[in-house]
């Protein structure tokens, strides 16, 4: 086919639906070209990211210094596999791990792939530090929760659509309410075979449940008491999304890790993905202390493409520009603005009847039930409007653009928000 030729975005979708598994329902729209925090489809039509592809491309479209970062070493080494050393990871591992004040940095290619790694972990640490009897460590979980969909994953999970006839699960979870601290304690004290406690920040795909402000304190505070390794999920909320490096810092404004240790329910084991490398390329990355990490030898977990040179130096320019863009303290003003400015429009609506989130992770709850497709429809016409968000469970539509937002284009887009549900009010 020339390059002259223009495939219609029809044709696209109908190539797509003829040779991809049906795993996924898109909005119908074909986008062919991002820059920072716009997107354009095949016809050239210009639209607001709203989404960030959840929230991985936290440091904008086709960041140019992230680009730089994996066409140099694309062009240099790619892939050498573990069975060797190259020249990048090591000083990846250094740069990370001082980054968020771990000791130690596995290294994976997917935010399901280091969900897995760290309940691995935990379990190993379970049987040969803590002493719990092999085969017998269980880990807590929330209802609610959305870990990814690999089969021990789903195994916990409330979501049917993504559990259905997929079985058999995997034992060794207890579910508890999320946002509930008296859950935990009984949890914890229910057995001796607790081995961990894995949670979201905030529970992104539920439909950006934020709990209350001390939960995360709280968690970490029962941990402790119950020598329980405390887990920290922050693939979707971490990397300054929220306004804070991790979400589990809460409100606090520093840039790198934490020294506010009042503030910081610093995690056991932290879990990374997404935007750690900016949206370009797959990276996640597993952090834990040597008093943990250590559990796993030679032989016992990897991967070929886990801690590949390109991977950490994407990954590393990725970090980088969250600190030199000032990306967690735009977050934090943007969001104020944003649940501000709707919450006001709120107040006198009959289709939307909250807005929660922190930074500029945000949703708005639309005033009908979790079946029908109200909610899909304003999103259809957000997108007509030239703004692209996504809705989740039903009658949610989570709003989370590129944090290289500025407030022009963030009061921009609130008009365009406030416009398109008007249309749909009562």
């Amino acid at each position: 086919m020339s390059v002259l030729e223009k495939i219609s975005a029809a044709a696209i979708i109908a190539t797509e639906n003829k040779y991809g598994a049906h795993n996924y329902h898109p909005l119908p729209v074909v986008l062919s070209r991002g820059e920072g925090v716009y997107l354009w489809d095949v016809d050239g039509k210009q639209y607001y990211d709203f989404l960030s592809a959840y929230s991985a491309v936290n440091q904008g479209h086709c960041h140019p210094k992230i680009v730089n970062a994996m066409i140099n070493q694309a062009q240099t080494l790619t892939l050498t596999s573990r069975a060797f050393y190259n020249d990048q990871l090591g000083p990846y591992e250094k740069y990370i791990t001082n980054y968020f004040g771990f000791d130690k940095i596995l290294p994976m290619n997917t935010g399901a792939e280091a969900v897995e790694t760290a309940l691995k972990l935990c379990r190993k640490w379970a049987y040969e530090v803590k002493g719990i009897e092999e085969h017998q460590a269980q880990i807590i979980v929330c209802d609610g929760n959305f870990h990814g969909r690999t089969t021990t994953i789903i195994s916990f999970s409330n979501d049917e659509n993504a559990r259905k006839n997929f079985g058999p699960y995997t034992a060794g979870f207890i579910k508890i309410p999320y946002d509930d601290t008296d859950a935990l304690e009984k949890a914890l004290q229910s057995s001796d075979n607790i081995a961990g406690f894995l949670v979201e920040p905030i529970q992104g795909e539920a439909g950006v449940y934020t709990p209350a402000d001390d939960y995360m304190q709280k968690v970490k505070a029962l941990c402790n008491q119950h020598n329980v390794l405390f887990i920290a999920d922050e693939i979707q909320t971490g990397i300054a999304r929220t306004g804070a490096l991790l979400a589990v810092c809460g409100d606090c404004a520093c840039e790198n890790h934490c020294e506010r240790q009042s503030t910081y329910a610093t995690p056991d084991i932290l879990i990374l993905g997404k935007a750690i490398s900016g949206g370009v390329y797959p990276v996640s990355a597993v952090l834990a202390n040597d008093s943990i990490m250590n559990v796993i030898k030679p032989g016992q977990h990897g991967s070929t493409f886990g801690g590949n040179p390109i991977a950490a130096a994407v990954a590393t320019a990725a970090l980088e520009v969250v600190i030199e863009e000032n990306l967690a303290q735009n977050a934090r003003y943007l969001g104020k603005i944003f649940r501000k400015k709707l919450n006001d429009y709120i107040k006198t609506s009959n289709i939307a009847t909250l807005v929660r989130g922190r930074g500029l992770l945000n949703a708005v709850v639309i005033n009908d039930t979790e079946e029908s497709d109200t909610a899909w429809n304003i999103c259809m016409q957000l997108a007509e409007n030239g703004l692209l968000a996504k809705p989740t469970h039903g009658n949610i539509i989570r709003f989370a653009p590129p944090l290289v937002m500025n407030e022009e284009q963030l009061l921009d887009c609130i008009a365009i928000i406030i416009k398109t549900l008007k249309a749909f009010e009562k």
